[in-house]
């Protein structure tokens, strides 16, 4: 297990029982370097949406949890925030929320001359999905993807 994995999953470890004891869903966990700053970012929903005071309570009680196991080796900054209306579809439960919804996908290598499908979510299980575009219907692995997540057409 990379150290980025382990960081990612011991963090979800001190979550989980936060967001139980709130009625709060956990969306992801990642660790991230964004130029010379690493970044450790907790996603959380809720029935009717996150609001910042939520964000702040989960900050506050992860940040105390963070400093007294204090397993991440590099200088890192915390936050805690909502996943917004693009979220990534990741887990099981994210697929079974969007299935036959509209989805974007963005793939490590090409598929028929294409990094990007989008179209409809129509079946998934623990390892594919499958998207039904307008030309064809593709079954792909999920670690093809980059990113999966709601396709949503800006006017």
């Amino acid at each position: 297990m990379s150290k980025r994995d382990t960081y990612e999953s011991r963090t979800e470890a001190l979550l989980l029982p936060i967001l139980e004891a709130n009625n709060f869903e956990l969306v992801d966990v990642e660790y991230v370097k964004e130029g010379s700053n690493w970044y450790l970012r907790a996603y959380i929903d809720k029935e009717g949406g996150i609001a910042v005071d939520d964000c702040e309570l989960v900050s506050r009680a992860l940040s105390d949890l963070l400093d007294q196991e204090d397993f991440i080796e590099e200088a890192y900054i915390l936050e805690v925030s909502s996943p917004g209306l693009l979220r990534p579809i990741k887990k099981d439960k994210d697929f079974e929320r969007n299935i036959d919804q509209e989805i974007e996908v963005h793939l490590f290598k090409m598929i028929d001359k294409k990094k990007e499908l989008i179209g409809v979510l129509t079946a998934y299980d623990a390892d594919t999905f499958t998207i039904e575009t307008p030309d064809k219907a593709y079954t792909l692995g999920r670690k093809e993807a980059a990113l999966i997540r709601p396709y949503i057409e800006f006017e």
